[in-house]
């Protein structure tokens, strides 16, 4: 934990899910010790730079609550978690959310850096922090919250994950926006859609990444593959199967490029056991809930796939560059009226191109593959999302509404770790009474939400919303008064 004055001179809030939006405005002020020059006029007009968006810290707090809620009220409510293949669940929305918040954030805190090296050094070593946090929490060193137990083998560690997408997009993105400063004018006057031709460069690098990723998705060979079920608890352990494809540009669960290429460079030991795709019509019966599979599945139902891999994540810092973008206008556009059409317009722009893609059937809307359709309609949906928070929350000013989500925002890595990775579920399980699932945590879900609803289901969505995001809501405000915030 880190109080929130420590350091004036970065980001203030930096967690592993954002970087806080009000980060920038610290910049702006003098080191301790230094003695500013500016007169009272200046003093004024830089209190004024710092106040925060805090409609940035709502749809942050928000997105974790989202993810929260489809993770661990998912299983009961197939609708609302991840899609086994093609289409977008409420969960799909959550990583390009992320994503889009990242990029969001980069422009508002690196737009008064004054050293490009020290602010590089910076980004890179904030990087390999994230990277740290995701090989820790999603590697399978922790198998909280049901488990009692903690380690793993290293010849089967998971090297991909949520933290680790991230600080690809944050690397690549933060680097290609210190680089392109230089380009740019301290205050350029920015008018209507100009605002595009003055960040050209960025374009051109998400053109880059989008003519790698479709080169690589419909240019490579997918040939046969094999594998052994290696889950100890699958009743098909240790059992071989061969898939058959010989083709390229195969969009479909075996034969895709991006399955193929972690296979061959991450080794199937080291990707995701357990694909959302088992749940699929084609694997069990029970579609779209969790079940055995049946007889006849194909083999690849079989076989583990890695929805964090490698192309899919090259994809996905498509979403932080249009983030950037929105970011971009934040800095330079200060009208409200001025930055909601660009916002909005672009937005639904977005979301137009991901629908019209997946239902003429050109691309189809694919979070494990990270379609550019995805990405079109998940950026656009953030766009409209932020555009609703920032008329509610910055414009006509109902920011009490949205308090929870903004305090579960201001400390968004203390949150998702406590609660998305249920590290604070699996401590409280360790304290049990003559049997591990008499817990505290279990005689909640049973006691106060399932039996008083009459209706597992329910009982369990109920327990998230209020157990889960009320909870660590309280707990973030609780902090905020402190000024305690978990930072990199």
């Amino acid at each position: 934990m880190a109080s929130a004055a420590d350091d004036k001179s970065l980001p203030t809030y930096q967690q592993s899910l954002i970087i806080n939006e009000s980060e920038a405005a610290a910049t702006d002020l003098p080191h301790p010790g230094e003695k500013s020059p500016l007169s009272s006029a200046n003093v004024i007009n830089r209190k004024e730079r710092t106040k925060r968006v805090d409609s940035l810290d709502i749809f942050r707090g928000f997105t974790v609550s989202l993810m929260i809620l489809v993770d661990d009220a998912g299983g009961e409510w197939p609708m609302i978690t991840h899609s086994p293949w093609d289409g977008c669940n409420l969960a799909d929305f959550v990583m390009p959310f992320f994503l889009f918040i990242v990029g969001m954030a980069i422009p508002l805190a690196l737009k008064r850096v004054p050293n490009k090296l020290l602010a590089a050094r910076k980004v890179i070593f904030r990087t390999f922090k994230l990277l740290f946090w995701g090989v820790l929490l999603q590697g399978g060193y922790s198998h909280a919250p049901d488990e009692l137990t903690y380690g793993v083998d290293m010849k089967k560690i998971r090297w991909c994950g949520i933290l680790q997408r991230i600080a690809l997009a944050y690397l690549v993105v933060g680097l290609l926006e210190i680089a392109i400063k230089s380009t740019q004018a301290e205050e350029v006057p920015i008018r209507g859609f100009s605002i595009f031709r003055v960040y050209c460069w960025q374009w051109l690098a998400g053109a880059c990444v989008l003519i790698i990723y479709f080169s690589v998705l419909y240019g490579t060979y997918v040939p046969n593959w094999e594998f052994t079920v290696q889950r100890i608890d699958y009743p098909d352990y240790g059992e071989h199967f061969a898939v058959t494809c010989g083709v390229r540009g195969k969009l479909d669960p075996p034969c895709n490029a991006v399955g193929y290429i972690d296979r061959q460079v991450l080794g199937l030991h080291h990707m995701y056991q357990h694909p959302a795709w088992r749940r699929s019509k084609a694997c069990t019966a029970n579609s779209p809930y969790e079940g055995p599979l049946r007889p006849d599945a194909p083999s690849w139902c079989h076989a583990p796939f890695e929805p964090e891999g490698i192309l899919s994540s090259i994809s996905a810092i498509l979403s932080t560059i249009f983030g950037v973008h929105y970011g971009h206008v934040l800095v330079h556009m200060k009208n409200h009226a001025d930055r909601l059409k660009h916002w909005i317009l672009t937005g639904l722009a977005l979301l137009v191109i991901g629908i019209i893609l997946h239902f003429t059937h050109a691309m189809p809307l694919n979070k494990q593959l990270y379609t550019f359709s995805y990405v079109c309609m998940t950026s656009g949906a953030a766009a409209l999302v932020f555009s609703f928070s920032y008329v509610m929350v910055d414009m006509i000013g109902f920011k009490y509404l949205f308090l929870p989500f903004k305090w579960i925002g201001m400390n968004a890595m203390l949150v998702y770790v406590m609660a998305a990775e249920g590290i604070f579920a699996g401590f409280i399980n360790g304290w049990y009474y003559g049997d591990s699932r008499n817990t505290l945590v279990h005689w909640i879900q049973k006691h106060i939400f399932v039996e008083v609803w009459h209706s597992e289901r329910v009982g369990i969505l109920l327990y998230v919303i209020f157990a889960e995001i009320l909870f660590w809501a309280v707990v973030a405000g609780i902090l905020h008064q402190l000024r305690i915030y978990w930072k990199l």
